[in-house]
């Protein structure tokens, strides 16, 4: 069990990553309600990671921060290209990048991946359109093998988009760097 001492000390020992599950938090809750991550809580939290990253450990911090940042674009921008992830989504993670550079950014998405995929698979069972989102899953996976134009993909996906079910991917974001966060014990 742990104490408020305890706690009030891991939260001054690791305040950077206690802000960005907070900043998580909030991006979740604004996804959750409006399916948008906005960009007055992006754009900041990657430049305030720069920030510190740069005032903590100098030019190989910000070096740290800018791979960091990289590394979340990198990993979500080929599903926004096709119109499968908000720019917000992308962003937020580039956020965390920022902050806790690659490695951590790296493994957080991959969580965030299991969890996106089980709220995703919840969201579907719970709508009782399992045959309709299999048959449009299948139909996303053969116009990418065949079409393979990121901007005509991103042209099919807008005009499904009224069709399909919209997983704000924020919260399964939040949800898997957080969790990562916890396991590796850098919250504590």
């Amino acid at each position: 069990m742990i104490d408020l001492q305890t706690l009030a000390n891991a939260v001054l020992r690791n305040w950077h990553v206690w802000f960005v599950t907070v900043t998580l938090v909030v991006a979740a809750v604004i996804d959750g309600k409006l399916l948008k991550v906005p960009n007055w809580i992006t754009f900041p939290m990657i430049l305030s990671g720069w920030g510190f990253n740069l005032y903590a450990a100098g030019w190989e911090g910000l070096g740290f921060s800018l791979v960091g940042t990289l590394v979340g674009l990198g990993l979500l921008l080929p599903a926004y290209a096709i119109g499968g992830m908000g720019a917000g989504d992308v962003k937020l993670l580039a956020g965390v990048g920022a902050w806790v550079g690659s490695g951590v950014t790296f493994y957080a998405f991959c969580v965030s991946a299991i969890f996106g995929g089980v709220i995703a698979a919840c969201m579907v069972l719970f709508q009782r359109g399992w045959s309709k989102h299999k048959n449009q899953f299948f139909n996303i996976l053969n116009e990418m093998a065949t079409i393979g134009n990121p901007a005509e993909l991103a042209t099919i996906a807008a005009e499904r988009k009224s069709t399909m079910l919209l997983l704000p991917y924020g919260i399964p974001i939040a949800m898997g760097t957080i969790v990562y966060f916890f396991w590796a014990g850098m919250l504590l």
